[in-house]
């Protein structure tokens, strides 16, 4: 089979690693929630090789992301693990960093919130969740093509749409995670860093 293959993965990999280089310096145990086609994976884990890199997602997904780590393995990158944020439980240890990119405006605003609950199970004090897509700000879009994109989502499902920034934040500040840095990145996106603290 070919492998599958995200326009958008190509273009947004370099500046979301120039990131994951400072937020996840100290890490050592990184999850990747929906892995998608892979892109991201193989180029992320050579690039940070202090870190194991696991990635995971629906079953349907992952013969694409093997496909990937077939042709560009790396020692520190894991073959994906079968995860959904509507599972009850994530039976993962020692997480110290989770990075998703592109699953909030796809998933239902429930799995998003489950999401939520399940990342601040898992990750230990300090850890780091990073989340890059789209994002409303005080019930605004950021762009006329966000607006554009918005209606596209929901005309492909009615339980998808661009989230509000202030809703995230607050499923973050429930489950002790506090934004610590919200960075601008290319075509109208933005990658929210989040860390765990104890309490």
């Amino acid at each position: 089979m070919d492998k599958p293959f995200s326009q958008a993965c190509e273009n947004n990999k370099s500046p979301i690693l120039d990131v994951l280089k400072e937020v996840f310096a100290q890490s050592k145990k990184v999850l990747e929630v929906g892995s998608g086609t892979g892109q991201h994976a193989v180029f992320f884990a050579p690039q940070l090789p202090h870190l194991q890199w696991h990635t995971s997602d629906l079953p349907d997904n992952h013969s694409g992301i093997n496909h990937w780590i077939d042709e560009c393995p790396s020692d520190n990158l894991y073959r994906p693990l079968l995860l959904d944020a509507d599972m009850p439980k994530w039976n993962l240890e020692d997480i110290d960093g989770v990075f998703t990119a592109n699953t909030c405006h796809i998933m239902s605003w429930q799995s998003v919130q489950n999401l939520f609950a399940r990342v601040g199970k898992i990750l230990q004090p300090g850890g780091r969740f990073c989340i890059y897509g789209p994002f409303n700000y005080n019930g605004q879009y950021t762009s006329e093509s966000n607006a554009s994109f918005d209606v596209w989502l929901k005309e492909q499902a009615p339980h998808r749409a661009i989230r509000d920034f202030e809703s995230i934040n607050e499923l973050a500040e429930k489950r002790q995670m506090k934004l610590v840095d919200d960075y601008e990145m290319p075509a109208n996106n933005r990658l929210l860093v989040f860390e765990k603290h104890s309490g």
